[in-house]
């Protein structure tokens, strides 16, 4: 079983905005015969939303 749970977080302190992303994951891999890989790598991509004028 595979379990994924993500949180985000936003703080802001003065002028400054910080994000905290705080990933939990899990992976199992399982073979009878032959190679098994089990990967936690994870892509996290964060994106500007632009501002209105």
């Amino acid at each position: 079983m595979i379990r994924n749970r993500v949180r985000t977080y936003k703080y802001r302190i003065g002028k400054n905005n910080f994000i905290i992303i705080k990933i939990y994951q899990s992976a199992v891999a399982k073979a009878r015969m032959g190679n098994a890989l089990a990967s936690n790598a994870v892509n996290v991509k964060i994106f500007e939303k632009p501002k209105r004028r």
